[in-house]
């Protein structure tokens, strides 16, 4: 059906942003003399006016910014930058006023914890100075609709970014990959570069304001710790489980070697970045081809020719994915969400089609956006989206400043350790798998190195997205060395190269969503560890004896009222106390992760012996 926006529901839109922005210059959320020591009473008042009126503008705003990427035109860029101005100037006003509460003695920890959330919580902070905050959010607005446009071209045809990145996966031409990739970094990438430089400029003068050193120290200020001491916890998971990857990436390159010969992948050295079935070497799940063992390398079985042979479609895949959470005893979602959500890529626009879980109410107006398609990829996307679906809706009873996850890396785990279950018991379950094609014992290596195609490729990436920021907001990385910090730290990190000479006439960071999207990248880095001991611990309640890789939990509704626990604390007490909650463990830790993956890490190193591993 085609959708439009209507000239009632933008007058509805500017009358409510009008009521906002009146609000917004009334007098500060707070009656306390600037002159007088603030009290926790005051504190508490003011707390209890900056939730609601945060609450009460974030429904509108959410259904602006909804309608911006599931409909972008230059009619609803103007509205998500309109609302993204009174949002952006709401929250540095309130966030200033948290900063000046945060003295007061005898402040409860709930309140403390509170005033902590509000000082940190914004992603991109304006500074005072008048049409700031406006040309913050004409920047951001502007930076993630040119990444919703974006084309790049295959055999010289234009094609969209979604379409690109499916035949990223399937392609196997090295000219080809080298076209898609260079025609996509350089035609979404390179235009956004003066945009960006000025869009860091702004907010960290926003950042210095509300007392931090740049917008970088700012998101790790919001994990319960210190900003370095986050920093420090990262490195430190990083190089508990560098050593699997390190292992991959040598079997991974010698493969890529043998099928494309030493023009275009030499033995040694890092890897050519369009070679890995993604359009930024990610995730390398789609080249399993390429890298299957002989034997135990075919495990039966395609996912995605079993959801075409099976006649799935896009809303038959999140029907699916709903079903494995009501398997759990959780609620079915509610009808409006399947009236609402954009499941397919509408024909009649232009939309942002990387796949995002909305709630748009912080009550049951919840939604996902995606341009589905069948294949396995999207189905176990499916099963991460609705994690954050299903974990908004856990924590809706919470007051506003706790309505997120007990830190952004537990948002994107709950999905992830879903899908870990997504195993060939599990597909049976579903009617997808006939019982005789479950793979045996002895193709366990091929199950692991699928799944280690994904999982263990994406650590570095997962890290490196925001050391990179993190640099530019601290100014360790110059406006004049953008790309050249981008593509050392991706050699550094996951020792990979662009297929072509890249210059500081590029800007390549801006080619990936989360960059223009100024989606912090961090918690992808947590997720990908948390999510392991998420599922171990779900395994563990579930009783499962056998390899923890084949341990499907699809059906156990003991583990689902221990996740509903969980998730029904949000962001109401640190992430340690809601680790404890599911886990038994207060401690982030890769041991779960290199659980699941030892018989896969035992086989890698007799495979790599007598390579010269590294990069």
């Amino acid at each position: 059906m085609k959708a439009t926006v209507s000239a009632f529901a933008i007058a509805i839109m500017i009358a409510a942003g009008s009521a906002a922005i009146a609000q917004s210059k009334k007098t500060p959320a707070t009656t306390a003399a600037p002159q007088a020591a603030p009290t926790a009473a005051e504190a508490q008042a003011f707390l209890a006016r900056a939730e609601k009126e945060l609450a009460d503008f974030n429904v509108i705003n959410a259904r602006a910014q909804w309608v911006n990427n599931t409909y972008i035109n230059d009619d609803t860029d103007a509205l998500a930058a309109y609302f993204g101005t009174i949002s952006t100037e709401m929250q540095v006003r309130l966030a200033s006023e948290a900063a000046r509460y945060q003295k007061a003695p005898g402040l409860s920890a709930e309140a403390r914890r509170k005033l902590d959330i509000l000082r940190g919580g914004i992603i991109l902070p304006a500074p005072s100075a008048p049409g700031a905050a406006t040309e913050l959010n004409d920047i951001a607005t502007r930076l993630n609709s040119a990444y919703g446009k974006g084309r790049g071209t295959l055999g010289g045809k234009v094609m969209t970014g979604d379409d690109l990145e499916e035949k990223m996966g399937t392609v196997r031409d090295p000219a080809q990959l080298k076209e898609m990739w260079t025609s996509w970094h350089d035609n979404v990438g390179a235009p956004m570069r003066s945009d960006y430089a000025r869009m860091v400029t702004i907010a960290n003068e926003g950042a210095r304001e509300l007392g931090f050193g740049d917008v970088g120290a700012m998101w790790r200020s919001s994990y319960d710790m210190p900003p370095d001491e986050f920093a420090a916890l990262t490195d430190r998971l990083w190089a508990q489980v560098k050593p699997l990857y390190d292992q991959l990436h040598c079997y991974t390159r010698a493969k890529l070697n043998q099928k494309y010969g030493a023009q275009v992948q030499p033995a040694a050295g890092p890897i050519r970045a369009d070679l890995l079935g993604n359009m930024w070497a990610q995730e390398w799940g789609n080249i399993y081809d390429v890298v299957a063992p002989a034997g135990a390398g075919d495990i039966g079985y395609d996912l995605t020719e079993l959801l075409v042979a099976r006649k799935y479609d896009p809303v038959r895949m999140v029907r699916t994915g709903e079903g494995f959470y009501t398997s759990l005893g959780l609620a079915p979602l509610p009808e409006t969400f399947w009236q609402r959500s954009m499941i397919t890529r509408p024909r009649d626009r232009e939309v942002i089609c990387h796949a995002s879980a909305w709630d748009i109410d912080a009550k049951d107006d919840l939604r996902i956006k995606m341009c589905t398609k069948v294949n396995a990829d999207d189905f176990v996307t499916i099963h991460h989206e609705l994690g954050h679906n299903y974990y908004q809706r856990a924590y809706a009873g919470q007051s506003h400043l706790h309505q997120n996850g007990a830190n952004d890396g537990f948002h994107e785990a709950i999905g992830d350790f879903v899908a870990l279950s997504v195993t060939p018991d599990y597909l049976v379950r579903l009617g997808l798998l006939d019982r005789s094609q479950v793979p045996p014992a002895d193709r366990d290596i091929g199950l692991l190195l699928r799944q280690a195609m994904d999982k263990v490729a994406f650590l570095p990436f997962g890290l490196l997205i925001d050391k990179w920021r993190w640099g530019v907001f601290s100014g360790s990385i110059p406006t004049s060395g953008y790309n050249k910090a981008w593509n050392d730290l991706r050699l550094q990190y996951q020792g990979i190269i662009p297929p072509v000479p890249r210059s500081e006439a590029q800007f390549d960071p801006g080619a990936k969503y989360h960059i223009p999207g100024n989606t912090p990248y961090a918690r992808y880095f947590l997720a990908r560890v948390l999510q392991f001991q998420f599922y171990k611990a779900a395994c563990d309640q579930a009783g499962w004896k056998g390899p923890l890789h084949r341990c499907s939990f699809y059906g156990n509704t003991e583990v689902g009222k221990r996740l509903e626990a969980m998730l029904a604390m949000g962001a109401s007490k640190p992430w340690p106390d809601a680790l404890k909650v599911f886990t038994g463990s207060r401690e982030m830790s890769g041991d779960a992760l290199l659980e699941y993956f030892r018989p896969l890490s035992t086989w890698l190193q007799q495979q790599n012996k007598g390579r010269r591993c590294g990069w």
